[in-house]
Formats: structure tokens, sequence, C-alpha cells
């Protein structure tokens, strides 16, 4: 949608940093004030509601975009994309400590594994759509239908929640930043895991960042050929689902560490395949392998976080892990003016490098389960 609406590489990038990272860090923000609260559904559901907003506003925006100058048109992108990735970070605060309050230890992984399943296939419906709505009509009449469905199917899917009974109160008292950032070090001090944990946020996390560096890869190199952004996703999509209907159905035996390396592997051949063979068909395999990439890192992390909390620190230990998106949230930054500068090789060099780094963290979060 960016690179339809004349953005740059720069563009991009920053608007992967608010997409991906920079609005999980606000999780640190809202942590603090959040843990006060014995019950959190209500906060949960505000940040539900300001999604359901802002993908209203976006297909309003862009069903009138021909009247919006080019720049205006980019900014307010900017802004609508902005108030959804920090309504996710909000209620998914109170969303994890009503998770970790609702399920048992032992229905964690089949749990986190068949609503993959669930939500992928829901999601494999959709891209059928979605590719049909992209490929039917041209920008911004095809983006402006998407996201008044998006609207529309959020707002039933929200239904569920309003609907939602919070009876097990959980909180843990925060008099104010200072004391916030007190207990997190000593968070830090006592459980030693969590600085890896941390680590390995900061360096697998950016996997999620290269697939929309990808899709300005094959604007540049492959339009005119058999690609087209619907069936990239697709690939994506049937990747995800596969994951987690796997990953179900082997839930009792598959540990988080085994998955943690599979994950960190998968996520550096990605960038190698396209290195080394770089055609159409080695991109469609890339974005197969990254709906892999995002299932798994998705359940090993929601898992771990679980794992190492309890009812009463569990809103505390989201707001830190929104502080191991510092990276995650740089780095497409970084890697946007990496592109605009030098070209996709080095971007993609230094992608492995950080990455990379994550088999060491692994190794030190001793994983047991």
């Amino acid at each position: 949608m960016m690179a339809d609406a004349g953005g740059t590489a720069m563009h991009i990038g920053i608007l992967t940093a608010i997409m991906l990272g920079g609005s999980s860090f606000t999780q640190l923000i809202f942590a603090p004030f959040i843990s006060n609260f014995a019950f959190k559904k209500k906060f949960l559901l505000t940040g539900i509601n300001s999604r359901m907003f802002a993908l209203l506003l976006m297909g309003i925006m862009l069903f009138y975009s021909s009247k919006i100058a080019g720049d205006n048109e980019i900014g307010f992108i900017f802004l609508l994309i902005t108030i959804f990735s920090v309504g996710g970070a909000f209620s998914n605060i109170g969303y994890t400590d009503i998770l970790g309050k609702s399920l048992l230890e032992n229905s964690r992984k089949p749990f986190f594994s068949i609503r993959l399943v669930v939500n992928g296939t829901i999601l494999f419906s959709s891209a059928f759509l979605a590719r049909h709505i992209l490929n039917s009509e041209s920008y911004p009449a095809n983006y402006s239908k998407m996201f008044f469905i998006g609207f529309i199917a959020l707002s039933v899917a929200s239904l569920g929640f309003w609907n939602l009974k919070e009876v097990v109160p959980s909180k843990m008292e925060v008099r104010g930043p200072n004391h916030f950032f007190q207990l997190i070090r000593k968070e830090l001090k006592e459980n030693k895991k969590l600085f890896y944990f941390l680590g390995f946020i900061n360096t697998m996390g950016i996997s999620s960042t290269l697939l929309p560096f990808m899709i300005l890869y094959a604007k540049g190199n492959f339009e005119g050929n058999e690609m087209n952004i619907g069936n990239l996703l697709l690939f994506k999509v049937i990747g995800g689902v596969l994951t987690g209907l796997l990953l179900f159905l082997f839930s009792r035996r598959f540990k988080y560490r085994d998955l943690l390396y599979l994950n960190t592997v998968l996520a550096l051949s990605a960038p190698l395949l396209m290195l080394l063979m770089p055609s159409i068909s080695t991109l469609y395999v890339v974005f197969f392998l990254g709906g892999i990439v995002f299932a798994s890192y998705s359940i090993t992390m929601n898992g771990v976080l679980l794992e190492v909390t309890g009812n009463t620190n569990r809103a505390l230990y989201t707001g830190i892990a929104g502080a191991g998106n510092i990276l995650p949230a740089i780095f497409p930054l970084l890697g946007g003016w990496i592109v605009q500068q030098f070209g996709f090789l080095p971007f993609l060099l230094l992608f492995m490098l950080v990455v990379l780094f994550s088999f060491y963290f692994i190794y030190r979060l001793h994983c047991r389960k």
C-alpha cells in the first residue's frame, strides 16, 4: 500500500518500524498504568475499538484519496497505521494477562497451536478475497475495500471479548515510572533468563521486518512477471497455517527450545535463498518460509512469556517484553536507509548477521519446556 501510494524505501522502513517494533515498545509505557488494575478487560476493549476506528478511517481516507495530495496521503497512512498498531500493543497487555489466568499450563501449547490454525484458516480464506480485490481493481479502490472489510470483520470478532467474564483478579501496584524501572531492574537481577529472553526478542524479532522489504524488492525487480502481492501473501498464510496444524498435532512432543532453534535457521534461510537464487519462484519460497517463521515465533514467544510469569507480574513482564522490541523498531528505519543508499545486498547481509546472534540467546535461555 505504501509503495502504491508513492512511498520510498525509507517510508516503508518507518511504517514497518511503527507496525512491528515501535508499537510494541509502547507497552513499556502502558504496562505501569494497567498493572495497577485488578481487572483488565476494559483496556483490552479500548485497544480493540481504537483498531476498528483506524481501519474505518483508513478505508474512508483511501476512498477519497484522489482529492488528497500525495504527501498528505502518506501522512494519513502513517497516522492511522500508528493508531492501529499502538491500539494492538495497548490491548495486548490486557489480553496476555487474561489469557494467562484462563489457561492451564498443560493446555498452553495446544491452545497457541490451534489458535494459529483457526486464525490461519480464516486468513487463508481472506487471502483469496484479498487477492481478488487487489487484482480486480487498481489502487486505491482495492485497498479501500479491504480496509472496510477489515473493519467489519474486526467488529464481529470483538463481540466475543465483550461477552468475556474476567473473574480472577491480578494486580501489581506500580507507583510511577521510577518505581516501574526499579521493578524492571529487580526482575533482571533476580531472573537471569529475562535478559536472554529480551536478547532473543531483539535479534530474532527483526525476522518479521524482512517481508515488507521483499515486496519492495519484488516491485523493483519482477514487475510485469507473474508476481502479485495477493499471491505472495497467500503463500505466507499457507506457511503459517501448516505450521500451526503441525505444532497442534505434535503439541505434546515439541519443546520451545527446539522450535526456537528451527525458527532461527529458517529466518536465516529466507534471505540466503534470495541472495543465491534471485527469481520470482524463490520469492514465493521466501514468503512461505516467512509464514512459518512468523507462526512459530508467535507460538514460542507467547508460550515462553507465560511460562516465566505469574498472575501478579504478567502485565509487568508484557511491558518489559515491549522493551525487547527496541532493535525491531530501529532496524526497519536503518534498513530503509541502507536500501535507499546502498541497495538490498548490504541490508540482507546485516539482517542475517543480527539474526545469527539469536543462537547465543537461545542457548543461554536453557528453555526446558
